[in-house]
Protein backbone atom coordinates (compact mmCIF):
# COMPACT_ATOMS: atom_id res chain seq x y z
CA UNK A 1 0.00 0.00 0.00
CA UNK A 2 1.45 3.62 -0.67
CA UNK A 3 -0.04 6.29 1.01
CA UNK A 4 0.29 10.38 0.80
CA UNK A 5 -0.48 12.23 4.05
CA UNK A 6 -1.34 15.72 3.46
CA UNK A 7 -0.45 17.85 6.44
CA UNK A 8 1.81 15.06 7.84
CA UNK A 9 2.64 17.29 10.66
CA UNK A 10 -0.71 17.57 12.37
CA UNK A 11 -0.08 15.29 16.24
CA UNK A 12 -3.20 12.74 14.79
CA UNK A 13 -1.37 12.27 11.60
CA UNK A 14 1.84 12.51 12.27
CA UNK A 15 1.16 9.72 13.94
CA UNK A 16 -1.01 7.66 12.01
CA UNK A 17 1.66 7.91 9.51
CA UNK A 18 4.47 6.32 11.95
CA UNK A 19 1.76 3.56 12.64
CA UNK A 20 1.17 3.51 8.64
CA UNK A 21 4.80 2.83 8.13
CA UNK A 22 4.83 0.19 10.95
CA UNK A 23 2.14 -1.89 9.24
CA UNK A 24 4.52 -2.18 5.90
CA UNK A 25 3.02 1.25 4.24
CA UNK A 26 5.33 3.08 2.11
CA UNK A 27 4.32 6.41 3.29
CA UNK A 28 4.82 10.07 2.00
CA UNK A 29 3.58 13.32 3.49
CA UNK A 30 4.08 17.04 2.96
CA UNK A 31 2.56 20.23 5.52
CA UNK A 32 4.38 23.83 4.75
CA UNK A 33 5.12 23.76 8.67
CA UNK A 34 6.00 20.68 10.76
CA UNK A 35 6.94 21.37 14.43
CA UNK A 36 8.56 19.26 17.22
CA UNK A 37 7.58 17.19 18.18
CA UNK A 38 6.29 15.53 15.46
CA UNK A 39 9.61 16.57 12.91
CA UNK A 40 12.02 14.76 14.97
CA UNK A 41 9.81 11.53 15.41
CA UNK A 42 9.21 11.39 11.39
CA UNK A 43 12.99 12.05 10.80
CA UNK A 44 13.85 9.18 12.92
CA UNK A 45 11.96 7.19 10.93
CA UNK A 46 12.87 8.84 7.34
CA UNK A 47 9.48 9.92 7.17
CA UNK A 48 10.30 13.45 7.38
CA UNK A 49 9.28 15.24 4.29
CA UNK A 50 12.84 17.03 2.15
CA UNK A 51 11.49 20.13 2.53
CA UNK A 52 8.44 22.24 3.62
CA UNK A 53 5.71 23.01 1.67
CA UNK A 54 3.11 21.56 -0.86
CA UNK A 55 4.57 20.06 -4.33
CA UNK A 56 1.93 18.47 -6.52
CA UNK A 57 4.36 15.94 -8.23
CA UNK A 58 3.53 13.96 -4.38
CA UNK A 59 0.39 12.82 -5.85
CA UNK A 60 0.29 10.38 -8.97
CA UNK A 61 -1.53 6.92 -9.81
CA UNK A 62 0.30 5.14 -8.43
CA UNK A 63 -0.94 6.25 -4.34
CA UNK A 64 -3.41 3.79 -3.00
CA UNK A 65 -4.80 6.74 -0.97
CA UNK A 66 -4.78 9.97 0.09
CA UNK A 67 -5.10 11.15 3.61
CA UNK A 68 -6.26 14.89 4.45
CA UNK A 69 -5.32 16.48 7.56
CA UNK A 70 -7.38 19.07 8.85
CA UNK A 71 -4.89 21.60 8.87
CA UNK A 72 -4.85 21.74 4.92
CA UNK A 73 -7.05 24.25 3.26
CA UNK A 74 -9.61 23.58 0.29
CA UNK A 75 -7.79 24.88 -1.82
CA UNK A 76 -4.81 23.52 -1.44
CA UNK A 77 -2.71 21.81 -4.54
CA UNK A 78 -1.78 18.43 -3.54
CA UNK A 79 -5.74 18.24 -2.97
CA UNK A 80 -6.60 19.51 -6.38
CA UNK A 81 -4.69 17.43 -7.86
CA UNK A 82 -5.47 14.22 -5.98
CA UNK A 83 -9.03 15.39 -7.12
CA UNK A 84 -8.29 15.63 -10.53
CA UNK A 85 -6.70 12.31 -10.72
CA UNK A 86 -9.93 10.54 -9.19
CA UNK A 87 -7.80 9.22 -6.23
CA UNK A 88 -9.30 8.09 -2.79
CA UNK A 89 -9.13 10.62 -0.86
CA UNK A 90 -9.79 10.30 3.17
CA UNK A 91 -9.69 12.08 5.82
CA UNK A 92 -7.44 10.47 9.20
CA UNK A 93 -10.86 9.20 11.12
CA UNK A 94 -12.05 7.37 7.82
CA UNK A 95 -9.24 6.19 6.74
CA UNK A 96 -9.09 4.79 10.72
CA UNK A 97 -12.75 3.44 10.23
CA UNK A 98 -11.16 1.59 6.84
CA UNK A 99 -8.49 -0.31 8.25
CA UNK A 100 -10.41 -1.24 11.57
CA UNK A 101 -13.52 -2.06 10.03
CA UNK A 102 -13.16 -5.98 10.61
CA UNK A 103 -12.30 -5.38 14.19
CA UNK A 104 -14.08 -4.79 17.50
CA UNK A 105 -14.11 -1.57 17.98
CA UNK A 106 -14.44 0.59 20.82
CA UNK A 107 -15.14 3.94 20.88
CA UNK A 108 -15.35 6.64 23.35
CA UNK A 109 -16.82 10.20 22.92
CA UNK A 110 -18.15 13.08 25.08
CA UNK A 111 -17.28 16.82 25.36
CA UNK A 112 -15.02 15.46 28.68
CA UNK A 113 -13.28 12.27 29.93
CA UNK A 114 -12.89 10.37 26.84
CA UNK A 115 -9.11 10.69 26.72
CA UNK A 116 -8.90 9.70 30.16
CA UNK A 117 -11.51 6.75 29.60
CA UNK A 118 -9.71 5.75 26.39
CA UNK A 119 -6.18 5.79 28.16
CA UNK A 120 -7.88 3.40 30.81
CA UNK A 121 -8.82 0.94 28.66
CA UNK A 122 -5.87 0.91 26.97
CA UNK A 123 -3.55 0.43 30.05
CA UNK A 124 -5.77 -2.39 31.14
CA UNK A 125 -5.34 -4.54 28.08
CA UNK A 126 -1.76 -3.71 28.14
CA UNK A 127 -1.29 -4.89 31.49
CA UNK A 128 -2.75 -8.18 30.95
CA UNK A 129 -1.12 -8.54 27.01
CA UNK A 130 -4.00 -8.44 24.77
CA UNK A 131 -3.33 -6.35 22.16
CA UNK A 132 -5.67 -4.10 20.26
CA UNK A 133 -5.36 -1.25 17.41
CA UNK A 134 -6.15 2.40 19.02
CA UNK A 135 -6.27 6.33 18.25
CA UNK A 136 -5.60 8.54 21.46
CA UNK A 137 -5.47 11.95 21.52
CA UNK A 138 -2.78 12.07 24.47
CA UNK A 139 0.76 11.05 24.50
CA UNK A 140 0.65 7.60 26.84
CA UNK A 141 2.98 5.69 29.52
CA UNK A 142 4.12 2.83 28.02
CA UNK A 143 2.98 3.82 24.47
CA UNK A 144 5.29 4.75 21.70
CA UNK A 145 2.75 6.60 19.68
CA UNK A 146 -0.95 7.96 19.91
CA UNK A 147 -1.95 5.56 17.04
CA UNK A 148 -1.77 1.75 16.11
CA UNK A 149 -2.63 0.09 13.38
CA UNK A 150 -2.44 -3.78 12.71
CA UNK A 151 -3.25 -6.88 10.74
CA UNK A 152 -3.44 -8.94 13.64
CA UNK A 153 -5.76 -7.21 16.51
CA UNK A 154 -8.87 -8.06 16.94
CA UNK A 155 -10.12 -4.65 18.72
CA UNK A 156 -9.53 -1.10 18.30
CA UNK A 157 -9.82 1.20 21.00
CA UNK A 158 -10.81 4.64 19.82
CA UNK A 159 -11.06 8.50 21.02
CA UNK A 160 -13.84 9.83 19.47
CA UNK A 161 -13.78 13.44 19.06
CA UNK A 162 -16.89 15.46 18.22
CA UNK A 163 -15.03 18.25 16.08
CA UNK A 164 -14.84 18.16 12.12
CA UNK A 165 -12.95 15.22 10.30
CA UNK A 166 -11.58 17.75 7.29
CA UNK A 167 -11.71 20.25 5.04
CA UNK A 168 -13.54 18.49 2.30
CA UNK A 169 -15.85 16.55 4.90
CA UNK A 170 -17.77 18.27 7.42
CA UNK A 171 -19.02 15.59 9.27
CA UNK A 172 -18.03 14.92 13.07
CA UNK A 173 -14.63 12.34 13.56
CA UNK A 174 -17.07 10.37 15.99
CA UNK A 175 -19.24 9.83 13.06
CA UNK A 176 -17.27 7.82 10.93
CA UNK A 177 -16.19 5.07 13.47
CA UNK A 178 -19.39 3.12 13.76
CA UNK A 179 -18.85 1.47 17.31
CA UNK A 180 -19.45 -2.03 17.87
CA UNK A 181 -19.73 -0.79 21.91
CA UNK A 182 -19.94 3.21 22.50
CA UNK A 183 -18.69 5.26 25.86
CA UNK A 184 -20.15 8.59 26.00
CA UNK A 185 -18.86 10.33 28.80
CA UNK A 186 -20.15 13.85 29.09
CA UNK A 187 -22.27 16.23 27.19
CA UNK A 188 -21.60 19.94 27.59
CA UNK A 189 -21.43 22.92 24.79
CA UNK A 190 -18.39 23.18 22.59
CA UNK A 191 -16.93 24.31 19.64
CA UNK A 192 -19.73 26.85 18.47
CA UNK A 193 -17.43 28.14 15.94
CA UNK A 194 -18.94 24.44 14.04
CA UNK A 195 -21.86 24.04 16.27
CA UNK A 196 -23.62 27.30 16.96
CA UNK A 197 -25.95 26.43 19.55
CA UNK A 198 -26.47 24.12 22.10
CA UNK A 199 -29.05 21.78 20.45
CA UNK A 200 -27.15 21.47 17.61
CA UNK A 201 -24.04 20.04 19.31
CA UNK A 202 -26.61 17.73 21.09
CA UNK A 203 -27.50 16.26 17.80
CA UNK A 204 -24.00 15.45 16.91
CA UNK A 205 -24.42 12.97 20.13
CA UNK A 206 -27.82 11.58 18.72
CA UNK A 207 -26.11 10.73 14.88
CA UNK A 208 -22.92 9.71 17.32
CA UNK A 209 -25.31 6.78 19.37
CA UNK A 210 -27.55 6.14 16.33
CA UNK A 211 -24.42 4.87 14.44
CA UNK A 212 -23.83 1.82 16.93
CA UNK A 213 -23.75 -1.19 15.25
CA UNK A 214 -26.71 -3.59 15.34
CA UNK A 215 -26.60 -5.48 18.31
CA UNK A 216 -24.11 -2.81 19.99
CA UNK A 217 -24.23 -1.61 23.30
CA UNK A 218 -24.25 1.91 24.71
CA UNK A 219 -22.24 2.74 27.83
CA UNK A 220 -23.20 5.97 29.86
CA UNK A 221 -22.44 8.28 32.45
CA UNK A 222 -26.47 8.66 33.80
CA UNK A 223 -25.25 11.26 35.86
CA UNK A 224 -25.14 13.66 32.99
CA UNK A 225 -28.95 14.71 32.07
CA UNK A 226 -27.85 14.89 28.21
CA UNK A 227 -26.01 11.41 28.46
CA UNK A 228 -28.87 10.01 29.96
CA UNK A 229 -31.89 11.52 27.42
CA UNK A 230 -29.83 10.40 24.53
CA UNK A 231 -28.75 7.24 25.60
CA UNK A 232 -32.28 6.09 26.78
CA UNK A 233 -33.30 6.69 23.30
CA UNK A 234 -31.19 4.63 21.28
CA UNK A 235 -32.86 1.77 19.10
CA UNK A 236 -33.98 -1.47 20.81
CA UNK A 237 -31.46 -3.61 18.94
CA UNK A 238 -29.06 -1.71 21.15
CA UNK A 239 -27.84 -2.80 25.12
CA UNK A 240 -27.55 0.21 27.36
CA UNK A 241 -24.83 0.07 30.08
CA UNK A 242 -25.35 3.39 32.70
CA UNK A 243 -22.66 4.09 35.33
CA UNK A 244 -21.77 6.86 37.89
CA UNK A 245 -19.57 7.48 40.66
CA UNK A 246 -18.31 3.99 42.05
CA UNK A 247 -18.27 4.11 46.15
CA UNK A 248 -15.03 4.93 47.64
CA UNK A 249 -13.23 6.99 50.09
CA UNK A 250 -10.34 8.90 50.33
CA UNK A 251 -7.18 8.76 52.92
CA UNK A 252 -4.51 10.61 53.27
CA UNK A 253 -4.90 12.16 50.01
CA UNK A 254 -4.99 8.97 48.49
CA UNK A 255 -8.47 7.41 46.65
CA UNK A 256 -9.74 3.98 47.68
CA UNK A 257 -12.58 1.92 45.79
CA UNK A 258 -14.38 0.82 49.03
CA UNK A 259 -15.76 -2.50 47.27
CA UNK A 260 -12.51 -4.00 46.04
CA UNK A 261 -10.24 -2.04 48.19
CA UNK A 262 -8.06 -0.48 45.14
CA UNK A 263 -5.69 2.01 45.91
CA UNK A 264 -5.53 4.51 43.14
CA UNK A 265 -3.32 6.73 41.83
CA UNK A 266 -5.48 9.30 40.27
CA UNK A 267 -8.73 10.95 41.68
CA UNK A 268 -11.80 12.94 41.47
CA UNK A 269 -15.38 11.59 41.42
CA UNK A 270 -14.81 12.54 37.41
CA UNK A 271 -12.17 10.44 36.90
CA UNK A 272 -13.93 7.78 39.06
CA UNK A 273 -17.14 7.93 36.97
CA UNK A 274 -14.53 7.55 33.63
CA UNK A 275 -13.09 4.48 35.66
CA UNK A 276 -16.50 2.47 35.75
CA UNK A 277 -17.13 3.49 32.08
CA UNK A 278 -13.93 2.14 31.20
CA UNK A 279 -14.31 -0.89 33.67
CA UNK A 280 -17.66 -1.58 31.82
CA UNK A 281 -16.17 -1.05 28.06
CA UNK A 282 -13.06 -3.69 29.00
CA UNK A 283 -15.54 -6.21 30.26
CA UNK A 284 -16.99 -6.57 26.88
CA UNK A 285 -13.78 -7.97 25.53
CA UNK A 286 -13.26 -10.21 28.66
CA UNK A 287 -11.87 -8.12 31.33
CA UNK A 288 -13.48 -9.35 34.21
CA UNK A 289 -14.15 -6.86 37.25
CA UNK A 290 -10.72 -8.43 39.75
CA UNK A 291 -8.53 -8.32 36.30
CA UNK A 292 -9.86 -4.46 35.70
CA UNK A 293 -8.80 -3.66 39.20
CA UNK A 294 -5.72 -5.29 39.39
CA UNK A 295 -4.30 -3.17 36.26
CA UNK A 296 -5.97 -0.14 36.89
CA UNK A 297 -4.34 0.68 40.47
CA UNK A 298 -0.97 1.20 38.54
CA UNK A 299 -2.43 3.81 35.99
CA UNK A 300 -1.25 7.52 36.43
CA UNK A 301 -3.63 9.29 34.04
CA UNK A 302 -3.06 10.46 30.48
CA UNK A 303 -0.88 13.51 29.87
CA UNK A 304 -2.01 17.09 30.82
CA UNK A 305 -5.05 15.61 32.66
CA UNK A 306 -4.66 16.69 36.33
CA UNK A 307 -0.74 15.98 35.30
CA UNK A 308 1.70 16.16 38.91
CA UNK A 309 4.33 18.73 37.79
CA UNK A 310 5.95 18.70 40.91
CA UNK A 311 4.80 17.86 44.86
CA UNK A 312 6.34 17.52 48.20
CA UNK A 313 4.41 17.17 51.69
CA UNK A 314 2.82 20.12 51.88
CA UNK A 315 2.22 21.54 47.82
CA UNK A 316 1.39 19.57 44.73
CA UNK A 317 1.93 21.61 41.37
CA UNK A 318 -0.90 19.93 38.69
CA UNK A 319 -1.53 20.85 34.84
CA UNK A 320 -4.79 20.05 33.08
CA UNK A 321 -6.24 20.51 29.54
CA UNK A 322 -9.55 21.78 31.04
CA UNK A 323 -10.58 25.32 29.43
CA UNK A 324 -14.47 24.01 28.80
CA UNK A 325 -16.80 25.23 31.87
CA UNK A 326 -17.88 21.90 32.42
CA UNK A 327 -13.82 20.53 32.65
CA UNK A 328 -12.83 23.47 34.86
CA UNK A 329 -15.33 22.78 37.51
CA UNK A 330 -15.15 18.60 37.83
CA UNK A 331 -10.64 19.76 38.13
CA UNK A 332 -10.98 22.41 40.29
CA UNK A 333 -13.83 20.25 42.83
CA UNK A 334 -11.36 17.59 42.41
CA UNK A 335 -8.42 19.03 43.18
CA UNK A 336 -9.95 20.97 46.04
CA UNK A 337 -11.82 17.52 47.29
CA UNK A 338 -8.69 15.53 47.78
CA UNK A 339 -6.75 18.33 49.31
CA UNK A 340 -9.48 19.53 51.88
CA UNK A 341 -7.23 21.30 54.06
CA UNK A 342 -4.99 22.55 51.41
CA UNK A 343 -6.24 26.29 49.64
CA UNK A 344 -6.39 25.91 45.84
CA UNK A 345 -5.22 28.47 43.61
CA UNK A 346 -6.47 27.59 40.25
CA UNK A 347 -5.39 29.14 36.99
CA UNK A 348 -6.92 29.02 33.46
CA UNK A 349 -6.14 30.29 30.16
CA UNK A 350 -8.28 31.35 27.66
CA UNK A 351 -7.15 29.93 24.57
CA UNK A 352 -10.10 27.97 22.19
CA UNK A 353 -12.46 29.46 20.32
CA UNK A 354 -15.33 29.21 22.05
CA UNK A 355 -13.48 30.36 25.31
CA UNK A 356 -12.52 33.85 23.89
CA UNK A 357 -15.81 34.06 22.43
CA UNK A 358 -18.39 37.33 23.90
CA UNK A 359 -21.28 35.41 23.92
CA UNK A 360 -19.59 31.78 24.96
CA UNK A 361 -17.90 33.57 28.28
CA UNK A 362 -21.27 33.73 30.29
CA UNK A 363 -21.60 29.73 30.12
CA UNK A 364 -17.89 30.14 32.75
CA UNK A 365 -20.03 31.57 35.39
CA UNK A 366 -19.56 29.87 38.80
CA UNK A 367 -16.63 26.96 37.09
CA UNK A 368 -14.19 28.07 39.23
CA UNK A 369 -15.73 28.64 42.44
CA UNK A 370 -14.05 25.29 44.17
CA UNK A 371 -11.15 27.40 43.78
CA UNK A 372 -9.68 29.65 47.00
CA UNK A 373 -8.06 31.62 44.83
CA UNK A 374 -8.91 31.51 41.02
CA UNK A 375 -7.00 33.33 38.06
CA UNK A 376 -7.83 33.71 34.52
CA UNK A 377 -5.54 34.69 31.85
CA UNK A 378 -6.06 35.61 28.08
CA UNK A 379 -3.37 37.31 25.28
CA UNK A 380 -5.53 40.07 23.63
CA UNK A 381 -3.87 39.23 20.24
CA UNK A 382 -5.31 35.50 20.13
CA UNK A 383 -8.30 36.95 20.21
CA UNK A 384 -7.39 39.48 17.16
CA UNK A 385 -5.44 36.68 15.47
CA UNK A 386 -9.03 34.51 15.81
CA UNK A 387 -10.77 37.82 14.32
CA UNK A 388 -12.81 37.47 17.21
CA UNK A 389 -14.31 40.57 18.84
CA UNK A 390 -12.15 42.07 21.91
CA UNK A 391 -13.13 41.35 25.17
CA UNK A 392 -12.25 43.32 28.56
CA UNK A 393 -10.92 42.02 32.05
CA UNK A 394 -13.99 43.44 33.35
CA UNK A 395 -15.88 41.46 31.12
CA UNK A 396 -14.49 38.23 32.08
CA UNK A 397 -14.38 39.01 35.73
CA UNK A 398 -17.70 39.45 35.67
CA UNK A 399 -18.82 36.44 33.04
CA UNK A 400 -17.07 33.89 36.34
CA UNK A 401 -18.90 35.85 38.28
CA UNK A 402 -16.85 35.38 41.41
CA UNK A 403 -15.35 37.30 44.15
CA UNK A 404 -11.95 35.29 43.85
CA UNK A 405 -11.49 36.34 40.29
CA UNK A 406 -7.95 38.08 39.51
CA UNK A 407 -7.77 38.27 35.42
CA UNK A 408 -4.26 38.52 33.71
CA UNK A 409 -3.59 39.46 30.14
CA UNK A 410 0.38 39.41 30.52
CA UNK A 411 1.51 35.92 31.56
CA UNK A 412 5.20 37.40 33.05
CA UNK A 413 2.94 39.39 35.05
CA UNK A 414 1.15 36.30 36.12
CA UNK A 415 4.43 34.26 36.52
CA UNK A 416 5.78 36.80 38.65
CA UNK A 417 3.04 37.45 40.85
CA UNK A 418 2.50 33.31 41.35
CA UNK A 419 6.39 32.74 42.26
CA UNK A 420 5.96 35.56 45.14
CA UNK A 421 3.04 33.27 46.65
CA UNK A 422 3.95 31.54 49.61
CA UNK A 423 2.68 27.74 48.90
CA UNK A 424 3.00 25.97 52.27
CA UNK A 425 -0.36 24.00 52.67
CA UNK A 426 -1.60 25.04 48.99
CA UNK A 427 -1.94 23.76 45.42
CA UNK A 428 -1.36 25.22 42.08
CA UNK A 429 -3.09 23.93 39.39
CA UNK A 430 -2.63 25.67 35.52
CA UNK A 431 -5.77 24.81 33.00
CA UNK A 432 -5.09 25.47 29.65
CA UNK A 433 -5.46 24.15 25.97
CA UNK A 434 -1.89 25.75 25.56
CA UNK A 435 0.70 27.03 27.40
CA UNK A 436 0.31 30.53 28.99
CA UNK A 437 1.89 31.98 26.48
CA UNK A 438 5.34 30.64 26.53
CA UNK A 439 5.45 29.73 30.45
CA UNK A 440 7.74 26.61 31.53
CA UNK A 441 5.36 24.52 33.66
CA UNK A 442 8.28 22.03 35.02
CA UNK A 443 10.09 25.61 35.88
CA UNK A 444 7.20 26.67 37.60
CA UNK A 445 6.56 23.88 39.73
CA UNK A 446 10.08 22.91 40.74
CA UNK A 447 9.85 26.36 41.87
CA UNK A 448 6.78 26.61 43.67
CA UNK A 449 7.62 23.74 45.65
CA UNK A 450 11.17 24.38 46.30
Amino acid sequence: MKVHLIAVGGSAMHNMAIAMHKKGFIVTGSDDEILEPSRSRLAKLNLLPASEGWDVNNIHKGLDAVILGMHARIDNPELQKAQELGLKIYSYPEYIYEQTKDKIRIVIGGSHGKTTITAMILHVLNYHKIDCDYLVGAQLEGFDTMVKLTKEAAIAVIEGDEYLSSPIDRRPKFHLYKPNIAVLSGIAWDHINVFPTYENYIEQFRIFVDLIEKNGSIIYCELDEEVKKVCEKVRSNIKKFPYAVPEHKIENGITILTKSNCRLQIFGEHNLMNLNGARLACSHVGISNEQFYEAVQSFTGAAKRLEVIKKNDTTAVYKDFAHSPSKLKATTQAVKKQFPDRKLIACMELHTFSSLNEDFLKEYNGSMAFADEAVVYFNPHTIEHKKLKPITEEQVKEAFGGKNIKVYTDSKVLLSDLLKMNFVSKNLLMMSSGNFDGIDFKELGEKVVK
